[in-house]
């Protein structure tokens, strides 16, 4: 189980920000050319440094962590990384661009339509029926008495 847990981990960030994309429009799959042009760089730059960094012995990768299947050097749970990461955080960043647009259009869309029936007020179970006809009477003035004996 320890060698998939890189892959879950992975698995989790794309499960959680999948529905980024339909439910609030976060149109990154919807543009193929710009999100290659996007991960291809980033993706480009961080394997060239881990090469280095696994290179000079700056750090290395657990294979107990791994499944041991490397491509050029590099665990491909590691290649994985450096393309789920950035589309996450892409797809993320695209919802919050579009944040305001959404807030707007829910504003004019009015608060969400009730059922008059929930505001009526709970109805009261009475036993005692006088106890309904005095809770009904308008209360009388009290009286007050003077205590200096006028």
């Amino acid at each position: 189980m320890d060698a998939l847990r890189y892959l879950l981990i992975l698995a989790a960030c794309v499960a959680v920000t999948l529905p980024l994309e339909p439910v609030l429009g976060a149109r990154v799959y919807r543009q193929p050319r710009r999100l290659l042009a996007t991960l291809v760089p980033v993706v480009a730059v961080f394997v060239l440094w881990d090469l280095v960094a696994v290179a000079r012995g700056h750090w290395w990768f657990s294979p107990r962590y791994t499944t041991g299947v490397t491509v050029a050097g590099l665990p491909w749970e590691e290649w994985l990384f450096f393309v789920v990461v950035p589309l996450c955080a892409l797809l993320t960043f695209e919802v919050l661009g579009r944040a305001p647009r959404l807030l707007r259009r829910a504003e004019r869309a009015g608060p969400p339509r009730r059922d008059p029936a929930d505001d009526a007020p709970p109805a009261r179970v009475v036993e005692d029926p006088t106890a309904a006809a005095r809770a009904a009477a308008p209360a009388r003035p009290e009286t007050t008495v003077s205590r200096r004996g006028r």
